[in-house]
């Protein structure tokens, strides 16, 4: 199974750029002591998008919460117009703290979990948690049964899902399109 975190990156890029079209700048928080944000990088589908999407893009490293405010101090001294969060674990459980920051320096910020907006943050896009696991559970029971892993197909995700914050787009003063509400999964108010 594979989340498809660096195509999900460029596609966060293009709601970004639907919520915020005048921004210029995009920053990209990864953190740099783990594969899967460097991988994102590496592919450089965010980077293909930013390109697309007319956007300067701005790589900027947080690996530990120390490093939050250093990361945040950076994007508002490039005047960073809007900020996708990588997919990391480790960005996973500081979703709430992450939400604060950018919200607190006014940068309009996608995160790579539903938990993102729910706690605070602007929104989120991501590939559904609970049917990957079910996906998971459908695999363990093949296994389980005889079905050698090999010779299992490699699954794709089949379901995303775009989560909106109302209430951080109007602190942030954006208006969300109808488009965008439209195709919002769950909307926050």
């Amino acid at each position: 199974m594979t989340s498809l975190a660096g195509a999900l990156a460029a596609k966060r890029a293009e709601f970004l750029r639907e919520l915020v079209p005048k921004a210029s700048k995009l920053a990209f928080l990864i953190n740099p002591t783990i594969d899967i944000s460097q991988l994102e990088v590496e592919h450089r589908d965010i980077e293909a998008a930013a390109r697309a999407l007319g956007w300067q893009l701005l790589l900027v490293h947080a690996g530990t919460v120390a490093e939050f405010d250093s990361a945040f101090a950076t994007m508002v001294r490039e005047r960073v117009g809007v900020l996708i969060i990588a997919t990391d674990t480790f960005f996973y459980s500081e979703m709430g703290r992450l939400g604060s920051l950018a919200a607190r320096h006014a940068i309009p910020a996608v995160g790579p979990l539903r938990d993102f907006p729910a706690a605070g943050g602007l929104m989120s896009y991501s590939t559904s948690i609970p049917n990957t696991y079910r996906q998971a559970g459908v695999y363990t029971a093949k296994v389980l049964k005889g079905a050698k892993p090999a010779d299992l197909p490699f699954l794709l995700p089949t379901r995303f899902e775009l989560v909106i914050n109302l209430k951080a787009a109007k602190t942030l003063g954006l208006a969300v399109p109808p488009t965008l509400l439209a195709a919002a999964d769950e909307v926050i108010e």
